[in-house]
């Protein structure tokens, strides 16, 4: 199966065969969602529905377990729908001569 790429602003979201073994699940924020990454400029954040998303963390990376179509959300971008699957997080990052950098939305 080829790999899925999604992207809204500054994350990714990729298509992985499983969720690693050993990974510790997560609880989503207020019981109702789960970020997936914080706009550190407007507050504003990238999230899933917890109803049909299930999210993991494993050797310091977040993955998901989408197990009905479900739409991340952002206030400034448009909506992506993921199918089911496994998915890894990923969040850009940009290169200076002083350091590896999160790119902030």
């Amino acid at each position: 199966m080829a790999s899925r790429l999604y992207r809204q602003g500054d994350v990714a979201v990729v298509s992985v065969a499983e969720i690693p073994a050993g990974a510790t699940k997560l609880k989503p924020s207020k019981g109702r969602r789960h970020v997936l990454a914080f706009g550190e400029v407007t507050g504003h954040a990238h999230a899933v529905s917890a109803r049909d998303v299930e999210m993991f963390e494993a050797g310091g990376e977040r993955f998901l377990q989408v197990n009905a179509e479900t739409t991340i959300g952002h206030e400034e971008h448009a909506p992506i729908t993921l199918q089911p699957g496994a998915y890894r997080i990923v969040h850009q990052v940009e290169y200076t001569p002083a350091e590896i950098r999160r790119v902030v939305d």
